[in-house]
């Protein structure tokens, strides 16, 4: 009797003691604002949908910023930025795609690595994030960092724990500027796949690495299409006519549909090796002389697009292409073995922007750009793919750099990331990120071969960052 008495005692003991503990948690909880709350109390925050994922949860939100951030007084514009929220205790991803911002759920190379939260920021003057109207001058890479830089002010004292930066091709572009003019916000930089045009006019590493990259077969292949497409120029345009006048296209930016098509044309080798592995050479027609004209312009449309650069196509690009011609230069190839076929070469920026919308090219921001990763890169890591395009001019790291790296992915297109990695370099590259943001376990840090993300692989969440998109931008 008296067991049973002490045993009932201890149990209503027990009761009470978890009864408060749990009241405890729940005052905790309910003196604690949502996470939503606490973002839309930051002035000029609003909500525009929340989205659920397990695990997650997920905000498209749209935050006000100067139009000029050197005179902040002169009107603003929604700029708009997406969320996934894990938990305040873990680290941050600032991601850019350097474009629009994707709304649906998704998670970049780096927030799987460290488990952390994602802010996904849209580049100003992509629409809807674009002022109206819209004073181009204010496009440059300054004004986009300077965007980054006081959204992270404004998210800083919520998410506390260390902040990484990343991005895949314009987005790496855009990661490695932000870090130039504002070295002190983040902890770490992961830029993918990210051309550095120092000297806009020097373009001869694209033709060295046109020269080598694949197999002589595999390229053989690729030019004899891109001739065909040329020698039949006169049949293939009035196929092109037909399927503008089908889709409602036109030609107006360009300035022909004879320009058109050759821009296309052209684009159609970079285009392969972009966004193709080298096994993909089966798909190439073998014999394009003798290849049916469907064949050939199946070809040229599965890899460059016909659509791209009639005015619809381009619209959406407008940002960009007045960057690439204002600012971040653009790559000029010889193609040597299309003889006189083409009529035009590869034409500059300032052709696929509307004549209304004035352009002046800065030539010297990308050299400096360029010198001062060179000489102060500090927790910076390059990741480029051995057969893109675009790595043919790449940031590099100079002795002055603190713990910065750049690796190669072998046989890798413009969507290298680091699981493509070398074993060793994969290894080495992951326990940085890890040690960056601040959680790196005690096995990586004494040993960087056990370095692994800490968050599983989740289809959905973990498709490539770097979206196809047309074959001559990044």
């Amino acid at each position: 009797m008296r067991k049973a008495l002490r045993w009932l005692l201890a149990l209503v003991v027990l009761i009470g003691t978890v009864s408060a503990a749990g009241a405890s948690a729940g005052a905790a909880t309910a003196a604690t604002p949502d996470i939503k709350d606490r973002i839309l109390a930051i002035p000029g925050m609003s909500l525009v949908e929340e989205k659920p994922y397990t695990g997650y949860r997920y905000f498209v939100f749209e935050y006000a910023q100067p139009i000029d951030h050197h005179h902040p007084s002169k009107g603003t514009f929604e700029q708009r930025f997406t969320l996934l929220h894990k938990d305040t205790s873990r680290p941050t991803v600032f991601y850019t795609g350097g474009y629009n911002v994707s709304t649906t759920p998704g998670r970049s190379e780096p927030t799987r690595i460290i488990d952390g939260n994602q802010v996904s920021l849209e580049y100003r003057y992509f629409t809807p994030s674009r002022p109206q109207p819209a004073d181009w001058s204010k496009l440059d890479i300054w004004q986009a960092a300077s965007d980054q830089h006081r959204l992270y002010e404004a998210l800083k004292p919520i998410y506390s724990k260390n902040w990484l930066t990343t991005g895949g091709s314009k987005g790496g572009m855009t990661a490695t500027y932000y870090e130039r003019y504002y070295p002190h916000d983040m902890d770490g930089v992961v830029a993918y796949v990210a051309p550095d045009d120092v000297v806009d006019k020097e373009d001869s590493a694209y033709d060295r690495f046109f020269e080598t990259v694949g197999t002589k077969e595999c390229r053989a292949k690729l030019e004899g299409v891109q001739r065909e497409a040329l020698v039949r120029r006169k049949p293939l345009e009035k196929k092109y006519a037909a399927y503008a006048a089908d889709n409602g296209y036109t030609f107006h930016t360009v300035g022909s549909l004879d320009k058109a098509y050759e821009a296309v044309v052209l684009d159609y080798i970079w285009g392969f090796w972009q966004y193709s592995l080298l096994a993909d050479c089966a798909t190439i027609p073998a014999d394009a002389p003798h290849a049916t004209d469907q064949a050939i312009w199946d070809s040229i449309d599965t890899i460059s697009g016909f659509s791209f650069y009639t005015d619809q196509g381009l619209e959406p690009y407008t940002p960009y292409y007045y960057q690439a011609g204002t600012q971040l230069g653009s790559p000029d190839i010889t193609q040597p073995w299309l003889g006189k076929l083409s009529r035009y070469g590869y034409q500059p920026p300032r052709h696929y922007v509307p004549r209304s919308i004035p352009m002046r090219f800065q030539p010297f921001v990308m050299d400096d750009v360029d010198q001062w990763v060179k000489h102060h890169a500090h927790h910076m890591l390059f990741v480029y793919g051995q057969n893109d395009p675009w790595g043919a001019e790449r940031f590099s790291v100079g002795r002055h750099a603190d713990d910065s790296y750049v690796f190669t992915a072998p046989g890798m297109n413009h969507g290298a990331n680091v699981a493509g990695l070398a074993p060793d370099d994969k290894a080495k590259a992951t326990a940085r990120i890890l040690a960056w943001a601040g959680v790196a376990p005690a096995a990586v840090r004494s040993d960087p071969a056990k370095a692994r993300p800490l968050a599983g692989y989740d289809a959905a969440l973990d498709r490539s960052a770097v979206e196809r998109g047309p074959s001559l931008r990044p």
